[in-house]
């Protein structure tokens, strides 16, 4: 980390700055009886004065008549080269920070990078504290349209739809999760979110009574109490008056604003990860990005086979023979290995030991799904077990709440499975918020509305598909579960639990594995759909989870997204539409030179009519071509170029 510049600023001042590296962009503090901070970008205000403060169990409001004793300035600019490489392979962080000491035993880090802004509390106080309530306001100069996914309670799986509705719609009595995107009018968008959360509950967005065009931070109390409806659903029963018991010497979450002058902006920011606390293993030479055959949501429909399908050791080999045959990296076992309730009991029609045997043989790692609370009741010994049938990770399921407990059992969960060299990937979970920086081997985790939607409502349609690039995707990599290959237009498409499909066309899936970041990318579908489809199993196969350079070259909040990807020599491009067809322009002016091979996917000519037409088109390309791409409604395009002269 460079320290390019230090200074102090005398103790009586009430209003400090601190801009961008590009200047571009400027906090502004006041310090006065409360503490307030406004955020100005290119010249103008697209932040107003904004209150901020903690308030303990003991009644002491950290922010409120606090008395500034220190103020010191840094410029910030280093490189991470992340373990998992979701976007690229170094990560510039480069930022000016405003520290502010204040006599109560805290201080306020605010910085300012040339992509957005954050700030978090920091407190020097001795033993326990109780944090009672956080003040954390968001005020805009004027009503602003806002992509707001509401929820209805903080027993959540975090999977909403994006509302497009105007901040003066927003009451107190509404709510959602993050991030959140709101358009500022003539000016840039504006993402909320949070990074390094722990031991704290995460945070949430409410109108404000007080202040017109304003969002505050809500957040889910501490539970005292939670009853357990079945094996996996443990709900909140009575909540505690405060928000968490914690250290009262201790670093709080980073507070989130994303800036973007361009849609793309909001794809290729990794201020979230740039935020989050740093490395905390020694080793990581195990961890394995990679693609998954998943068995839940093909329902383990597989067919042309001398054995009966199901949940059993022989569907199992099938699943891990595709896998092989394709060099997909793992096979998740999901529900219904285990007795419900107990991780030691195995399924009496899987033999373990048999199944993880052949998958070694195979060069193929198993995966098991886990209900999170059983995990929390056997980690110990069902881990140890886990380690010993040389099980290669876990998939978490069910948590559905960002309460300080639940969230610390993600930090425990991160931390045991990475001394048993375990990956690890949270379903029913809240957004990302940086864990994956620390703890690498945590690849992935939903909290999105996924594919699995397809499979009893019209909920994962090509409207959702090309908004959580630019909202869900900035906190972190997104486990939608691609890959469908039944593909059906808006008219055509029925949800069927057991034999699902999905809306849009065959390269609008394909594309995803592009457009959306998740170091561990499922194949959702039935490996018999697959191996009835090699020319798809051709780009499938070879598309890489991880990238060493991102490029959106078009797009626009949920309408559109054209996005090239580079790892190592190769480029990957992918793009997709909502239901509305479009042309676009492919400009591969970003190629070096000489002579690549473009293999495209295209939307065919009657994927308005059968979404699964599509055509495939090889062509020899130099840096400069302009290609034209047609997308039919809910169409794709994805692509693969290869250096011809390397």
């Amino acid at each position: 980390m460079a320290m390019l510049s230090l200074a102090s600023v005398a103790s009586h001042a009430k209003q400090i700055s601190v801009s961008s590296p590009d200047r571009r962009t400027e906090i502004v503090v006041e310090v006065r009886e409360a503490i307030t901070y406004s955020v100005r970008h290119n010249g103008r205000e697209i932040l107003s004065p904004s209150r901020i403060c903690l308030t303990l169990g003991d009644g002491t409001v950290l922010g409120h008549r606090s008395v500034l004793q220190r103020v010191q300035q840094r410029e910030i600019k280093q490189v991470i080269r992340p373990v998992v490489k979701e976007k690229s392979e170094e990560i510039l962080d480069h930022c000016r920070e405003l520290a502010l000491d204040f006599a109560q035993g805290f201080s306020l880090i605010f910085r300012a990078y040339n992509d957005g802004v954050a700030y978090r509390f920091v407190t020097r106080l001795p033993g326990q504290i109780i944090v009672k309530a956080e003040e954390a306001t968001f005020r805009f100069p004027a009503d602003c349209l806002t992509y707001f996914p509401e929820e209805e309670s903080f027993f959540t799986h975090s999977e909403r739809l994006y509302l497009h509705i105007p901040l003066s719609q927003i009451t107190p009595g509404r709510f959602c999760s993050l991030p959140a995107l709101v358009e500022i009018p003539e000016g840039p968008k504006v993402a909320i979110t949070e990074s390094d959360l722990e031991d704290y509950p995460g945070m949430y967005l409410t109108g404000s009574g007080d202040s017109p065009n304003t969002l505050v931070g809500l957040f889910p109390r501490y539970v005292l109490q939670d009853s357990a409806r079945n094996d996996r659903d443990i709900v909140p029963v009575r909540r505690a008056d405060f928000l968490a018991r914690t250290r009262g010497e201790r670093v709080f979450p980073w507070r989130v604003l994303v800036i973007a002058d361009r849609d793309g902006d909001l794809v290729e920011s990794q201020m979230v990860y740039k935020l989050a606390r740093p490395l905390e293993l020694d080793d990581t030479s195990w961890i394995r990005p990679g693609k998954v055959a998943w068995d839940w949501w093909n329902a383990l429909n597989v067919y042309g086979v001398d054995f009966r399908a199901g949940i059993n050791t022989a569907t199992y080999k099938y699943y891990i023979d595709f896998a092989s045959r394709y060099g997909i990296e793992y096979v998740i076992l999901d529900e219904g290995w285990y007795k419900l309730g107990d991780l030691l009991q195995v399924n009496p029609d899987i033999d373990m030991e048999e199944l993880t045997t052949y998958a070694r043989q195979k060069n193929v790692g198993l995966i098991l799904w886990v209900v999170w609370k059983t995990l929390d009741q056997q980690m110990q010994e069902a881990l140890d077990q886990f380690q010993r049938w040389g099980i290669k990770g876990i998939k978490v399921d069910f948590m559905q709440r960002d309460d300080q407990d639940v969230v610390n059992f993600y930090w425990r969960v991160a931390r045991e499975a990475a001394k048993r060299h375990l990956i690890v990937d949270f379903h029913g979970a809240h957004k990302p918020t940086g864990l994956r920086r620390a703890y690498p081997n945590v690849l992935t985790r939903e909290g999105v509305r996924g594919m699995e939607w397809s499979k009893w409502s019209r909920g994962a349609s090509p409207d959702n598909a090309v908004t959580i690039p630019f909202i869900r995707m900035l906190a972190g990599p997104m486990d939608y579960t691609p890959g469908a290959m039944l593909n059906a237009t808006r008219e055509q498409f029925r949800p069927i639990m057991t034999l699902p499909m999905s809306q849009g066309t065959r390269c609008h899936q394909l594309a995803m594995y592009v457009v959306y970041e998740s170091p561990l990318q499922m194949l959702s579908d039935s490996p018999t759909h697959y191996l009835k489809e090699p020319e798809c199993m051709e780009f499938l196969a070879k598309v890489p989870t991880v990238w060493d350079e991102t490029r959106v070259l078009d797009a626009r909040v949920a309408e559109y997204i054209l996005v090239a990807r580079r790892n190592g020599q190769e480029w990957w491009l992918g793009a997709m539409t909502n239901w509305t067809p479009r042309d676009l322009v492919v400009d591969f002016s970003f190629l070096g030179p000489g002579r690549y091979e473009l293999q495209a996917y295209q939307d065919g000519i009657n994927a308005d009519r059968c979404a699964m037409d599509y055509k495939r088109v090889v062509k020899t390309i130099v840096s400069g071509h302009r290609e034209n791409i047609h997308l039919a409604p809910g169409g794709g395009w994805a692509a693969r170029v290869i250096p011809l002269d390397q």
